[in-house]
């Protein structure tokens, strides 16, 4: 890739431009702990406990959380490379297939999902931090204690924005310095939680008798989209985002699996340590996970797993104003990564209010897959089918009306769309306007993932696949026409 003209002196993150290659890195190491921290999060162990909650087994939910891992992981992976190989974001680079303003429909939902996520983060560890007080005495946790609520909120909503006003480095930074110490009480949390608590190691549901036939089938398939093979897919759109500052020359085996793991072992490792505590209660409720079983314990182990959701929404809050960045908003960074955080924690105020964790958990995490699958499906039939080679991608920072790509990607959207559509087909929800109908007629079975990746990657390979070598050869006709030099996108102020 060509790199931008500098001075040298600008943040090159405060615009859209190519990272220029003397600041890329060649610490792998920074992506392991970037995605680890970003997965030590309550919310893994909120939904380990769901599968306990919808009366599974033990051990079935230990076999959905391992087996859907190491397949969402694993496309995970791919997409981390992908944004290593072009030094370009995951929304930048969808220009190229869903063409230059074509594109503002995946950077617009991107948008508006990094918001939830990081409101849901913060809403999840409210119930945690209410019953730390709870143990020291300052309130009585049994009431709705709503301002008590809504104040931390406030205070962890800031603490993540300031994080992330920072930028990648102080991003790699935080997660290298913070993560280690974390795991280690973690594991020391697990120990206690394995050896000294009543776990049921044989659990089999409710009263000892297990879901049997389709009940347990579907089940296991929305344990499967909620924290499996679906909880990779809800990362693809980020993953670019921070393994561009990779160095292109630097082994894609260790990036792969330094990303890959770094999501892998938190989510596998609090999935199964959520499970196991729910055995003791049924319990997917985060604070009385804790405190039920840890007691005056819980204190230290909750001071520090707050790290977790900040550690989390460090990277929603800079991704966010790189996807809003995509739809050609003219606004730095820093106050695009403010105006994340107050809509997040406007967001969060309205979850607070909800009482029903499991049920905001369920509709949530369905619509993110409804449109990640869809998108990540025809990303990968365009960069690993059609446009396996290509070593130059400056192109996706030309304005618009530039000529080496199109205005509007119509096969991709119409793909993305009837992508869109299976999804909501085979989606199994507890919310009855997302029940999709060929689930229910497989008694609620959940395959909304599979099937609307697969039909929107057939989609568009076959509506696109006459018509991409014409598009190539144009785009490469062209790739060595430089981009105007006073482009509306490279005179963001920083």
């Amino acid at each position: 890739m060509t790199a931008a003209s500098s001075s040298g002196t600008h943040d090159v993150e405060d615009r859209l431009q190519p990272i220029p290659e003397d600041q890329r890195t060649a610490r792998m190491s920074g992506q392991f702990w970037i995605w680890a921290g970003a997965n030590i999060a309550p919310i893994n162990w909120v939904l380990g406990a769901l599968g306990i909650q919808m009366g599974l087994g033990l051990w079935d939910t230990m076999t959905v959380l391992i087996a859907g891992n190491v397949v969402g992981m694993a496309i995970f992976g791919l997409f981390v490379l992908l944004g290593q190989r072009t030094g370009v974001t995951g929304l930048l680079l969808s220009r190229a297939v869903f063409g230059r303003r074509g594109n503002y429909v995946p950077a617009a939902i991107q948008a508006g999902v990094v918001i939830g996520w990081c409101a849901v983060n913060t809403w999840i560890v409210l119930d945690l931090v209410i019953a730390l007080f709870g143990q020291l005495g300052w309130l009585n946790p049994e009431e709705p204690n709503y301002a008590w609520k809504i104040a931390v909120a406030a205070l962890i909503m800031a603490v993540q924005v300031a994080i992330a006003l920072a930028g990648y480095k102080a991003i790699a930074a935080f997660e290298r310095w913070t993560v280690p110490p974390t795991l280690v009480v973690l594991a020391l949390m697990s120990v206690f939680a394995w050896f000294f608590i009543d776990i049921d190691w044989n659990y089999a549901g409710p009263a000892g008798v297990g879901l049997t036939g389709t009940e347990r089938l579907v089940a296991m398939s929305i344990v499967m989209t909620a924290i499996g093979i679906g909880w990779g897919i809800t990362w693809l759109a980020y993953a670019g985002d921070y393994s561009r500052f990779i160095g292109p020359k630097q082994p894609k085996r260790k990036l792969f699996f330094a990303s890959a793991l770094g999501q892998f072992i938190p989510v596998v490792w609090l999935g199964l340590l959520g499970a196991t505590l729910a055995t003791t209660n049924g319990s997917v409720d985060p604070g009385e996970l804790i405190v039920s079983n840890f007691g005056a314990l819980a204190i230290p182990v909750l001071l520090l797993v707050l790290h977790g959701p900040i550690a989390t929404n460090v990277l929603n809050i800079y991704s966010f104003s790189l996807a809003v960045q995509a739809l050609d908003v003219k606004v730095p960074r820093r106050v695009l990564n403010v105006v994340m955080g107050a809509l997040a924690f406007i967001a969060c105020i309205v979850f607070i209010f909800q009482e029903d964790v499991a049920a905001v958990l369920d509709a949530w995490l369905i619509g993110i897959v409804a449109w990640v699958a869809p998108w990540a499906g025809v990303m990968m039939v365009h960069y690993f089918v059609f446009d396996r080679r290509s070593t130059d991608f400056g192109f996706v920072f030309d304005p618009i009306g530039g000529k080496r790509m199109a205005d509007i990607g119509g096969r991709a959207l119409v793909s993305f769309l009837i992508g869109m559509i299976f999804t909501w087909l085979f989606l199994s929800s507890s919310v009855a306007v997302l029940q999709g109908p060929v689930s229910a007629l497989l008694g609620g079975i959940d395959l909304s993932w599979l099937a609307g990746g697969l039909s929107a990657a057939l989609s568009y390979y076959l509506l696109a696949r006459t018509s991409h070598g014409v598009w190539l050869t144009r785009q490469r006709a062209v790739v060595a026409t430089p981009a105007p030099a006073d482009s509306e996108l490279s005179n963001l102020p920083a």
